[in-house]
């Protein structure tokens, strides 16, 4: 595959001079330019264990989706929340179905999505307790987006660089800690606990099970809400329809979904168990994109496919394959994750090294922290995960 005179690693000169003339320059781009893709493969003929950050959940093009959105942007591509449309109605009935909430926000991203969590967290309580009940833990390592609030409850201080002040009333305490965990809810100010089950940015980190089930108990003695951010681990990512499912029947009062939930859209949600389903009432909050027709009727054409539980289980399988295949190199010390959110602990190469190596040999992959993260689209078919390990087994051995 290395050989394979079909490869094309470099960006079109003219390309990278606009992009880096007309964009602002808060990404560190690679030089390659994607054009067009299928599944799993670039029209440069890269293979693809990024699916753009864990977002292209079918991969580049299923004809299912392309064909739904297509039809839709002929009918209607957007109206605003003043009015009702059938794809937002129908995309929000079946999810709410496959999850068991009673209704959703909808907005334009994952960042927005957990915004729209943290005001309804705030404002539950404010409405039974008053203001002073204002405070959400998170997690150290956590990563729940770049607004101020979203990156204020982010527990990475190096993302708060440059950017201050922040937004008040968000506590971090080391994931996995029930006494620090204890200690931060002794003050009585507490609203919610936010969390990812597993943590995607930070670097692959999953909860454990007695942490968990701690946060959950607490919270129902104390009417304190769970916020579970699955932007990253929702829609089979993990091999569950929602992370938060591998931790038993207990749900969050508010759960935070984006990324392949649409198949490579701009869209959001932010679900709401009976509790909090009545606190956002008209005027409390909005969103001009949310809803929007044409992100819905993609979102639709993914609910069908990865809520299926044949199409999760080949998930689970696809991810221990990977397991199997990498676990046994020297150069890998551990794996961590679910599915196919996979973390790689290497023994003395740079994961960042590895992913411009990769990169120059035809395989897309990312980082998470000092890990190798992997998140190929979930529909990748045995062959292209074969070429891809491959060539990963080759860097990785070198």
């Amino acid at each position: 595959m290395e050989n394979n005179p079909q490869i094309n690693h470099s960006a079109s000169e003219t390309m990278t001079e606009n992009t880096n003339k007309y964009i602002m320059p808060s990404y560190g781009r690679f030089p390659l330019e994607i054009e067009s893709g299928k599944n799993c493969i670039t029209s440069g003929g890269q293979i693809d264990f990024g699916a753009g950050i864990g977002t292209n959940s079918l991969g580049f093009c299923d004809v299912d989706w392309v064909n739904a959105v297509c039809e839709q942007v002929k009918t209607l591509q957007h109206t605003s929340n003043l009015y009702y449309t059938k794809p937002a109605s129908e995309f929000a009935e079946k999810l709410c179905n496959i999850t068991g909430y009673i209704n959703m926000f909808m907005a334009n991203s994952g960042a927005e999505a957990n915004e729209c969590a943290i005001k309804l967290a705030r404002k539950y309580s404010y409405d039974k307790y008053g203001k002073d009940r204002h405070k959400i833990i998170t997690l150290e390592g956590s990563f729940h987006g770049r607004t101020l609030a979203t990156l204020s409850a982010t527990g990475q201080p190096p993302m708060h660089d440059f950017f201050f002040p922040f937004v008040e009333g968000f506590q971090y305490i080391a994931p996995n800690s029930i006494t620090d965990l204890e200690k931060a809810l002794s003050t009585g100010d507490v609203c919610a606990i936010m969390l990812e089950y597993i943590q995607g940015e930070g670097g692959i980190n999953p909860l454990n099970t007695e942490f968990v089930n701690t946060v959950y108990e607490i919270a129902q003695i104390k009417d304190i809400l769970v916020i579970a951010d699955e932007v990253q681990t929702g829609a089979g990512r993990t091999g569950k329809f929602l992370a938060g499912e591998h931790f038993g029947s207990k749900r969050a009062d508010i759960t935070t979904m984006a990324k392949g939930l649409f198949g490579g859209l701009p869209a959001g949600v932010c679900l709401a168990n009976e509790k909090c389903s009545n606190v956002l009432t008209a005027g409390t909050h909005g969103s001009t994109y949310g809803g929007n027709p044409v992100a819905m009727a993609g979102g639709k054409v993914v609910l069908n496919k990865v809520s299926s539980s044949e199409f999760l289980t080949e998930v689970n399988q696809k991810g221990d394959y990977i397991r199997k295949e990498l676990s046994g190199l020297p150069e890998v010390v551990s794996i961590d994750g679910k599915g196919l959110m996979l973390g790689l602990t290497l023994k003395s190469k740079c994961a960042s090294d590895i992913v411009k190596t990769a990169l120059d040999k035809g395989l897309l992959v990312l980082t998470a922290k000092e890990k190798l993260r992997l998140l190929p689209p979930l529909t990748i078919s045995y062959k292209e995960l074969n070429q891809g390990l491959s060539l990963l087994k080759e860097i990785l051995s070198q």
